[in-house]
């Protein structure tokens, strides 16, 4: 079974973090959400998202994903990070270290990394994983980064990178998230499920 796990901090935008957490369980893919906030411990699981308020209570927390990586010498298992934009959930996401250890690590793996709206130039660029790569994010945010190659199209895959605009084409990059880690049949099934 692939496995993708999805970085929430709070000020996360709603949609972009509840329709691929939602599309690629459909999916039949394993979903797990983390915490990402200074001094995260399992006591404080709960996140709470930019314009709704909705409160969600995440699977884990990066602090102990990462701890169970470098203690253990684990591998990483994950085939997929997911990074919802908003502001200020990408700002929070960007300013924790954790996340630039896990960030790193999937992407020296060649996991799939994920970004939507503003986490690709606010998360991804100050890590160096635009570079060289073709990528889009939320208007004006490119502007924030000399690196990649920016589109304006509403999703992007270069390589193992897939990029999107806003919370209008979260269902999009849902799919094509599906598209890369299972397949064409697969990711058509659920667009015409949810009516996409």
């Amino acid at each position: 079974m692939k496995k993708a796990i999805v970085l929430l901090a709070d000020g996360f935008e709603d949609v972009e973090a509840i329709t691929p957490i939602d599309y690629l369980r459909r999916a039949g893919i394993e979903v797990i959400t983390a915490v990402v906030m200074e001094n995260s411990h399992a006591a404080n699981l709960t996140v709470t998202s930019r314009w709704g308020g909705i409160k969600l209570i995440a699977d884990t927390t990066i602090s102990d994903i990462n701890k169970q990586i470098t203690e253990n010498k684990v591998q990483i298992d994950w085939d997929a990070v997911i990074i919802p934009g908003g502001l200020p959930g990408a700002t929070n996401l960007a300013a924790s270290k954790e996340t630039g250890v896990l960030l790193n690590g999937m992407a020296s793996a060649g996991k799939l990394i994920c970004a939507i709206c503003a986490s690709p130039a606010v998360v991804l660029a100050p890590l160096g994983l635009l570079a060289g790569k073709k990528f889009t994010c939320y208007p004006g945010q490119q502007e924030k980064t000399n690196e990649g190659e920016y589109s304006d199209a509403r999703v992007v895959v270069d390589g193992n990178l897939i990029t999107s605009r806003s919370a209008g084409t979260a269902g999009e990059f849902a799919i094509a998230i599906i598209r890369n880690l299972l397949d064409e049949a697969t990711a058509q099934k659920i667009a015409s499920a949810v009516l996409l």
